[in-house]
């Protein structure tokens, strides 16, 4: 019979990191020059399917309650059989029309990035019409996107995602000698990490939007995107703002509209719901793109652009469909992040290029993406308040992987 062995938790035992080496020139070197190209009648080709698709998937929910509600269709299921059926024909609906909004809005982040055309006036055009049809104001947040990409994993510097630090938490620093009981700081019982999660997935996004919420902790209180005069802009893109926000104030007059004409019910079966799986989806993909155990985070010299870029993970999202619906957004993400005006379909050959030069630098995972959310969220709990290269600890204060022993604050190393 054998006998059971807790093997104790040691820092100095956990893989080490050494940051990335190379220049941002010798990586876009190994990366072919086509892969750069774009190609705006493509685009628009992609475009148009995600319209059609959107407008095939509504015209067939318009068939769903008269079919499931006719006498015929409800004495051959039941009545209840019929109820039943037609709320899962309802929840087939919104699952592949949610995606199929996600879709477009991807559209419109590419066209923000400058990937979709080489014509700023189609890039803009675009965006604008598909971001603010799906409550995104489109230049505003533009801005403050790109700010995010030129700075991404900096502690000091990124724009969303940021993770938070002991002293945020409240939580001691380790000492010899002294326990900390971590569950008196991040001892939260399932069901209730279960509801921060569903919280985080269907709200994050308007509150990073509205309150800046995961956002960069040094800006002012009120921070938010549709304040004109907000930090997160200069005074040369007021403008660009205030037009995003009467972008924003046209759908909130058409849902308005919508719903006196057509009903509040109709209103948020065909539309609301869709949407609110884009909001779940674009949280989702970016969340788990930004936050894992393994992905380090960077302060002060040891930040530079090309090590924040490989600072995210590939994910196999959703297997087909997320590479059909979401135009490879989570399964090329990495790639995006080296070159945001590499056009989406050029990430499949682009990215094999990147994966040769880089190596072990990029970063790739095939978990289950519901898994590997809850997963992340438990696990990225806090970075020490020292050091410059860091990585997440959990609910035990542990992490994964550790600094190479030139970039360690070993004033935080746990035993």
């Amino acid at each position: 019979m054998g006998v059971l062995t807790t093997e104790k938790y040691s820092e100095d035992a956990l893989p080490a990191y050494t940051p990335m080496p190379w220049s941002l020139k010798e990586i876009r070197a190994a990366i072919p020059s086509k892969y750069f190209i774009r190609d705006t009648r493509k685009g628009l080709l992609y475009f148009a399917r995600d319209v059609l698709m959107a407008a095939l998937a509504w015209s067939l929910a318009t068939s769903i309650d008269p079919y499931f509600k006719q006498t015929a269709t409800r004495e051959i299921l039941t009545p209840i059989g019929a109820e039943v059926a037609r709320w899962a024909a309802w929840g087939v609906y919104w699952w592949f029309q949610g995606l199929i909004f996600t879709g477009i809005w991807v559209i419109g982040h590419e066209c923000g990035h400058g990937a979709f055309s080489d014509h700023k006036i189609v890039n803009d055009v675009l965006g604008f019409i598909t971001h603010t049809f799906l409550w995104t104001p489109y230049f505003s947040w533009k801005i403050s996107h790109h700010r995010h990409h030129s700075n991404h994993a900096s502690m000091e510097r990124d724009e969303v995602y940021v993770p938070k630090t002991r002293e945020d938490l409240n939580i001691p620093d380790e000492a010899e000698g002294h326990t900390i009981d971590y569950d008196e700081y991040l001892g939260d019982t399932p069901i209730y990490t279960l509801y921060m999660l569903v919280r985080q997935q269907l709200l994050a996004f308007p509150a990073y939007l509205l309150f800046n919420v995961s956002g960069q902790k040094n800006y002012p209180k009120w921070t938010n995107h549709f304040d004109p005069n907000s930090i997160l802009f200069t005074k040369a893109q007021k403008s660009a703002v205030i037009l995003s926000n009467i972008g924003i104030a046209f759908m909130v007059w058409a849902v308005s509209y919508s719903c006196s004409t057509f009903g509040t019910a109709n209103v948020i079966k065909y539309y609301g719901i869709p949407w609110l799986e884009v909001t779940h989806w674009f949280i989702m993909i970016t969340y788990l793109h930004h936050t894992s155990p393994e992905l380090p985070h960077y302060r002060g010299k040891e930040w530079n652009f090309q090590r924040g870029a490989a600072a995210t993970v590939d994910r196999n999202f959703l297997g087909w469909q997320g590479r059909f619906f979401l135009h490879d957004v989570a399964h090329y993400h990495v790639i995006h992040h080296f070159f945001p005006k590499m056009p989406f379909y050029h990430g499949p050959e682009a990215t094999e290029h990147l994966k040769a030069f880089i190596g072990d630098h990029y970063a790739y995972s095939d978990r289950p993406v519901f898994k590997a959310l809850w997963e992340s969220y438990n696990k990225c709990q806090f970075v020490e308040n020292e050091g410059d290269v860091l990585f997440y600890r959990d609910k035990k204060g542990q992490a994964v992987r550790r600094p190479a022993d030139q970039y360690r604050n070993i004033g935080t190393t746990i035993e």
